[in-house]
């Protein structure tokens, strides 16, 4: 069953102010709303509400009221085509493809957000996750990086030391390590990979973080007993944590 999670932040009244083409600022991401700016009150009393903006918000609130995710995305569509500048709705489109697992459709509506405004902090990370999920590893972390450096966010730099990794950029990848090593909220923030009976399990993000480290210097700098060292720390932590004793065995 098709997913939607959109939520148009906006009245009739606030229509009449897109047919004004008053630009609204997007989500911050996926998962969290930005506090959006609205028109100003007497603006808004001013506007002459559009009939057709009017007609297809209508027509919207139908189709998710019966469940219609098509009708729902298609009078989305008939919204921006009314409210070009607006950026509420281009987001709201990105996030319905997003969560609806069409990657290549989503990058492309965030990439119209971000030529309009590179530090949209939704679109970045809608572009980063179907970038990844796409297999363009180098164009996710490009925009994860992006994105990193306006939120300073763990959960990014992480994703970003993996990436690194992946790409074989080790020194970038063992620099972001040594930040996030650094942080305290790695002790506390978690993590899920799935433990010895393949069941999902979460462990702290430090004992993930210890791991790829051990993986990094080895094959950045040949150094095995600096790994061991690494892979035993995070063992030490989660004596559960397979990968690491994996790849303890490997350099035994």
């Amino acid at each position: 069953m098709k997913k939607i999670v959109i939520i148009l932040a906006f009245s009739l009244s606030a229509s009449a102010a897109f047919s004004q083409t008053q630009k609204q600022p997007a989500k911050t991401d996926p998962a969290k709303t930005q506090t959006q700016t609205k028109p100003q009150p007497e603006q808004t009393e001013k506007a002459i509400i559009n009939p057709l903006t009017e007609h297809f918000y209508k027509k919207y609130l139908t189709a998710l009221q019966w469940g219609d995710y098509d009708v729902a995305k298609d009078a989305l569509y008939d919204l921006i085509i009314e409210n070009p500048q607006n950026d509420s709705l281009i987001f709201n489109l990105a996030y319905y493809y997003y969560e609806n697992q069409k990657y290549a459709s989503s990058v492309l509506v965030s990439q119209q957000l971000l030529a309009r405004n590179p530090k949209n902090v939704g679109a970045l990370e809608i572009a980063a996750v179907g970038f990844e999920m796409m297999g363009v590893p180098d164009r996710s972390l490009q925009n994860f990086e992006s994105l990193y450096l306006l939120t300073n966010n763990i959960n990014t730099l992480y994703k970003m030391a993996f990436l690194q990794f992946d790409l074989k950029r080790y020194a970038e990848c063992l620099a972001s390590i040594d930040i996030l090593l650094a942080n305290k909220e790695v002790d506390t923030v978690t993590v899920v990979f799935n433990d010895a009976a393949n069941k999902p399990k979460e462990y702290a993000m430090k004992v993930s973080v210890l791991n790829l480290k051990g993986l990094a210097v080895q094959e950045h700098l040949g150094d095995k007993e600096a790994a061991k060292k690494l892979f035993g720390e995070a063992l030490a932590i989660a004596p559960d944590f397979v990968m690491a004793k994996e790849n303890l065995a490997k350099i035994k």
